[in-house]
């Protein structure tokens, strides 16, 4: 589609949502030219209800549809030459009529009908503009296009214009009027931009997270994608940014109807939280008149959201050409849009149950249909006539749309972190406040003091002159001096001998006290000595304790295999053993029996355990690592031994010790711990794959390097430790131990190396890695291609995996055919007992031009 038809003749004025026109009418007209129904047809019209009139506050609560034709292309320029014209718009009546044949049409009406010459920024302000006020007012709102694939709805909702500023679409002029409306002061704008490619959620702006979880609110019933990238926008620029990235990161692909067909749902995502005081809400309710307001104002937030869908196109598949993955994808966008569109049938029959969970898109949209948001649909069809069927069915979709009432709500709450700010700055107020008083005060008392030590010293000066030369009237004065002298004297030396009686006390106490302190420091002795012994009676208790239950767990594990008939497998399974330990556990906790390790788990406490993993006694510390061990077998379990400081210790034993129980039974602890994704970050952050690596290195017992494998297995399957592991030695280490040859120690590497060329090749195809594959280059390909076809069935599943993997990239082509793995692609083709996998391999020998030219060359058919 040409953007530049999108630019001319713009249509003036604004859109009339509230104009009383029937839902969903539906005219029949005996003429296709003519613009009024004759007196003979039938209009069927839906209740008034249901045209969702505007509330008091102008906020419409019925679905609102326009339809937008595109303009022709050269294509149907020269293909339909000698077609009339297939659709017939009236605008000015809100009108579209679908022309049947040469003398009968159908005429259907929308809240708005856009013509081939529309601008951009009308198909804004009638479709999209009444629904960004909506959610800068605080109501969630959605726009959303629907339409044939190549009709134009990835240029109506996401053109950016860069090269001609009046191109651009829904997305970059809705954001362009939420920025100039907020204040960066006290609000806040955040975008999440996601796709729904074959049934899953991937993060447009960070691919690397390809399988997001929706998350419903018990509560609400709300949905939402957590697991997206969230990004504060500040200006329009910033914006235009994340819109390229993601974009950039859009499936698409080139079919017949469209050369950059959309594979996916593109849905954006922006989150608008303003502040605002109550009392101006009630100020405009009262027409602009505050005088009689005496209520204080409310802090209030407004958290509203603004949901823009860019559907994929509908197609048929004879029409559109996909085959192979386009086929797939196809199918897929299909499916989704039928459960859309029950949906939606299901809403407007007023049915008890609408399936929204029958796909993600439907969870997703919840809200926007039958919901609480304000929803604005554009329906976009093509001028030919070829396509008849499609533009029909897109019209009735959109009738259908029309019909949908959704409740609307306004998503405001009480503020109260900003009354909490602002009560803090009121206190920070009164505080300084107080302290200016208080020195004020202390300024005045301060002050006072000084006027009375000024007066006591007059004072004392006149008395002073008074009793050098007293006048002939102050005879009986100089009598009461001396009288109160004299008493003055007597309460001095009675003071002085109740000061020197208080003083023998405390000397005699002293001296007591000193006595007394050779009875207290014995005593203090003899309690340390005891709490001593009691420490050391304790931990001879657990571990005692830890070895009757451990060999109670092993006699009892005995006991079973006995009853089954022995067992003559000398190193059985991780996955069997782990497993029949768990339906031990599981039968006799049934019975009313907690298991062993469990028992011991809740008697000692995983403090106590733990720290026998550091006792000197090579007997305790075996038993300690091996309950640690059983105990990482339970998911419920690892967490609190990585917080405990479990982990660390593991690793500890690998590093200090030789002892080949220990090592083993800790590189399986770690094995366990490794298989959740949480703690392979640590083990690698704490040098884990190292001290694995030089594990492997020294041991040669099997079921110590089949621990240390799975371990490393484990790691293999983090995409964001493949760096990483390849250079730390994680790798070199996994294939070194391929000298064992035993066959439960086989299936732990290919399953590692399985691992590791899955997230390799999906480093690739993200652009993350280039060049050659790590596992050819540490010189793995030789011993892969020599055992792809091993008798045991797990070493082979996973290196016909593998082997799928690395030939997927061009890069690798020659040294697979060098190696001799192109003859294994073949056989994997045709005699894989797995069907996910031949067709891998299938699909991988159609897709390189090198496989076929060296298969054309060897003229094998495959």
């Amino acid at each position: 589609m040409a953007s530049s038809a999108y630019r001319n003749g713009a249509q003036r004025g604004s859109a009339k949502f509230d104009r009383p026109v029937a839902a969903g009418s539906h005219v029949k007209t005996a003429s296709f030219k003519s613009r009024v129904p004759p007196s003979g047809s039938t209009v069927r019209r839906s209740s008034p209800a249901s045209l969702g009139a505007r509330d008091g506050d102008g906020v419409p609560g019925r679905v609102r549809v326009a339809v937008r034709l595109r303009p022709r292309n050269a294509e149907e320029m020269v293909a339909d030459a000698d077609f009339a014209d297939f659709v017939e718009l009236q605008p000015e009546l809100k009108r579209l009529k679908l022309r049947k044949n040469n003398w009968d049409s159908d005429t259907y009406e929308f809240d708005e009908v856009l013509t081939e010459f529309a601008s951009q920024k009308r198909v804004y302000e009638v479709v999209a503009k009444p629904v960004v006020e909506s959610v800068l007012d605080g109501y969630n709102g959605t726009i959303m296009a629907y339409g044939q694939t190549g009709t134009g709805k990835t240029f109506t909702l996401g053109q950016l214009g860069e090269e001609d500023t009046s191109d651009r679409g829904i997305m970059v002029r809705s954001m362009e009027d939420i920025l100039a409306d907020i204040s960066p002061e006290t609000d806040s704008v955040t975008v999440s931009y996601v796709q729904i490619y074959m049934e899953t959620i991937q993060d447009l702006l960070n691919p690397a997270n390809d399988n997001i979880p929706i998350v419903e609110d018990p509560r609400t019933g709300d949905v939402s994608v957590p697991g997206a990238t969230l990004v504060e926008i500040r200006d329009q620029q910033s914006f235009l940014e994340l819109l390229r990235i993601g974009e950039a990161h859009r499936v698409a692909a080139n079919t017949k109807l469209n050369t950059e067909s959309s594979r996916s749902h593109a849905i954006l995502m922006v989150n608008v939280k303003r502040s605002v005081m109550e009392n101006e809400d009630i100020a405009s309710s009262e027409n602009g008149d505050t005088s009689h307001l005496t209520k204080p104002s409310k802090p209030l937030v407004r958290k509203s959201k603004l949901v823009v869908v860019d559907l994929a196109g509908s197609e048929r598949i004879h029409k559109s050409g996909s085959e192979g993955h386009t086929l797939e994808e196809a199918k897929s966008i299909n499916l989704s849009l039928s459960a859309l569109g029950k949906c939606i049938n299901a809403l407007t029959e007023n049915n008890s149950h609408v399936p929204f969970r029958d796909s993600k898109l439907t969870r997703l949209l919840r809200d926007s249909f039958g919901g609480t948001a304000r929803t604005s649909l554009i329906v976009t069809i093509g001028p030919s006539p070829r396509h008849r069927g499609e533009t029909s069915s897109t019209i009735l979709f959109g009738q259908r749309a029309m019909k949908v009432e959704n409740m609307l709500k306004l998503k405001e709450e009480f503020d109260y972190k900003s009354l909490s700010r602002k009560l803090e700055i009121q206190v920070d107020k009164l505080i300084a406040e107080n302290e200016r008083q208080q020195k004020v005060f202390e300024d005045e008392v301060e002050r006072i003091s000084l006027e009375a030590q000024a007066r006591v010293a007059e004072v004392e000066r006149n008395f002073a002159d008074a009793l050098e030369g007293p006048g002939p009237c102050s005879a009986n004065e100089l009598v009461e001096v001396k009288r109160l002298l004299e008493n003055e004297i007597s309460w001095r030396k009675k003071a002085e001998e109740e000061v020197e009686y208080l003083r023998s006390q405390v000397g005699k106490r002293v001296q007591a006290e000193a006595g007394g302190d050779v009875e207290i420091v014995k005593l203090r002795e003899v309690l340390e000595d005891e709490a001593k012994q009691k420490q050391k009676l304790e931990e001879e208790i657990v571990i005692l304790r830890s070895q009757l239950l451990q060999l109670n767990f092993e006699a009892d594990q005995m006991r079973r295999r006995l009853e089954h008939g022995g067992s003559g497998n000398v190193f059985p399974s991780q996955d069997s053993s782990m497993s029949h330990v768990r339906h031990s556990q599981l039968r006799d906790t049934a019975n009313g029996q907690k298991a062993p390790i469990a028992t011991l788990f809740e008697q000692v406490g995983l403090e106590k355990i733990l720290s026998l993993l550091e006792s000197d006694d090579a007997n305790v510390r075996i038993h300690a690592v091996k309950v640690v061990a059983n105990l990482a077998a339970e998911e419920a379990h690892q967490k609190s031994i990585v917080e405990a400081g479990g982990l660390t210790s593991l690793l500890m034993l690998l590093r200090r010790y030789e002892d080949e129980t220990v090592r083993r039974v800790a590189a399986g602890a770690i094995a366990n711990l490794a298989m959740n994704e949480a703690n392979q970050e640590l083990i690698m952050a704490e040098g884990g794959i190292t001290l694995l690596s030089m594990t492997a290195s020294d041991a040669e017992d099997p079921q110590t390097l089949r621990m240390v494998a799975g371990a490393i297995a484990n790691l293999c399957g983090n995409d964001k430790l493949l760096m990483k592991l390849r250079s730390q030695g994680g790798i070199k280490a996994l294939l070194g131990i391929v000298r064992c040859g035993h066959p439960d120690v086989l299936s732990q590497v290919a399953r590692g190396v399985a691992n590791f060329a899955k997230c390799e090749s999906r480093a690739t195809n993200q652009g993350i890695k280039s060049g050659r594959s790590f596992l050819i280059e540490d010189g793995s390909l030789a011993w892969i291609v020599q055992n792809t076809n091993n008798e045991a069935a797990p070493i082979r599943r996973h290196l016909e995996l593998a082997l799928c993997h690395l030939a997927q990239h061009e890069a690798n082509a020659q040294d697979l055919i060098r190696g001799g793995a192109l003859w294994e692609l073949v056989r994997i083709s045709r005699d894989c007992s797995r069907e996910d996998i031949r067709s891998l391999a299938r699909r991988t020998l159609n897709s390189s031009l090198t496989f076929k030219s060296e298969l054309r060359r060897l003229r094998i058919d495959y």
